[in-house]
């Protein structure tokens, strides 16, 4: 039985009773098959990478930047000339027929105001800093959480392929790029054990100041902190969040005072894509990009099977965090927001190396007949 108490130890699955297991195995099966089949779509009709540099000019010379990324482009550009932001904004919304209403479809001035001021040497220098950064507070996180160091080097290897995104100028005004790396930073410095938070709480406020998308981390950090009775650590977390709000509050505020009545009102954001929505936003927006539907999807699947089976404050805190942010990409986001996942994308890489034993311990929870034979019948 001593295999199987440190198995416990470590794989969430390994004391689950034989019916639930079975039935999370075939649940997780068919997620599996289907993520393979379904679609990854950035627009409506079209399957394609998203905004992948290597993209020939000649194909679709038109497409040699992404629309949304030219915008911000743009007021950029404008800024650096001496204007205002909101100024800028709302003259570059209207050329390029974009609604700024609802004040949400304007983007906060945050990174605007920080790219404006750093060239871009600074921003290669800030990405690599920032990439390094991540890497090493999850290397540390990672040796004091249960799994070893074999764990603990794929993980990282596996985090380095997700992070590294966060290194590719082309993608340097997305706002979503910066928060998940942030949000990423923000993880690996949380230690709730240990009451080490502030790190965190501040890697999270930037990561909120520069897009309102890593808000739901920000209130699920709270929600746990509360949980687990952690008053002052929960107590700051509302604080952040209520500093947020009336931040957003001023934005909209001189954003309605920019609109006119003859400005279109932006679609909705609700579009119920489901699945197809979940893994467009994920695949599209990270490394697995470069890779054929048929792998991408059923490799965020495989991620998320990794840290649901992950017995730790990590794995059941970023399984919740990666399914809220899934179950809203499926209700919300239209095609052209492929870059929204990129918030959550970079930290869902280290599941892949916790899937193996992930789903081995499911196996043997739902199979422990088929287990014990293949340990030649030993306890």
């Amino acid at each position: 039985m001593s295999d199987r108490r440190a198995a416990a130890d470590w794989d969430r699955f390994a004391t689950w009773p034989i019916f639930p297991a079975r039935l999370a195995l075939i649940v997780f099966a068919v997620l599996l098959v289907l993520s393979a089949l379904v679609p990854i779509r950035a627009g409506e009709n079209d399957e394609r990478e998203a905004a992948v540099t290597s993209q020939s000019s000649s194909a679709k010379p038109e497409r040699a930047r992404d629309e949304d990324l030219q915008l911000y482009d743009n007021v950029i550009a404008r800024m650096q000339r001496g204007e205002n932001y909101y100024d800028a904004v709302a003259v570059e919304h209207r050329a390029s027929h974009y609604p700024l209403r609802p004040g949400l479809a304007v983007r906060l001035p945050t990174l605007a105001w920080i790219e404006t001021w750093a060239g871009l040497p600074m921003q290669i220098g800030a990405s690599l800093a920032l990439l390094l950064a991540v890497l090493a507070v999850w290397w540390r996180r990672l040796g004091e959480e249960p799994g070893g160091l074999p764990i603990r080097t794929v993980a990282i290897a596996a985090l380095a392929f997700g992070a590294s995104i966060g290194t590719v100028r082309y993608f340097f005004v997305l706002h979503e790029l910066w928060a998940g790396a942030l949000i990423a930073l923000s993880l690996g410095l949380h230690r709730p054990g240990k009451n080490k938070w502030l790190g965190a709480l501040i890697a999270a406020a930037a990561a909120l100041s520069i897009r309102e998308h890593a808000l739901p981390f920000v209130l699920l950090m709270a929600a746990f902190a509360l949980w687990h009775r952690r008053w002052r650590e929960g107590a700051a977390w509302l604080g952040l969040i209520a500093l947020f709000l009336a931040g957003m509050a001023v934005h909209l505020g001189i954003v309605s005072g920019y609109a006119r009545p003859t400005d279109p009102i932006g679609p909705s954001w609700l579009t119920f894509r489901m699945l197809g929505g979940w893994l467009s936003m994920v695949v599209l927006s990270s490394n697995l990009r470069l890779l054929p539907h048929i792998i991408g999807g059923p490799l965020v699947m495989l991620m998320m099977l990794g840290w649901a089976g992950w017995r730790s404050s990590a794995g059941t805190f970023c399984t919740l965090l990666f399914l809220g942010y899934g179950f809203a990409f499926m209700i919300a986001g239209r095609g052209d927001n492929w870059y929204w996942g990129m918030v959550i994308a970079p930290t869902m890489f280290i599941g892949l190396a916790l899937v193996s034993r992930s789903a081995g311990s499911l196996w043997h929870a739902a199979f422990p007949s088929a287990a014990l034979a293949s340990r030649g019948g030993s306890a």
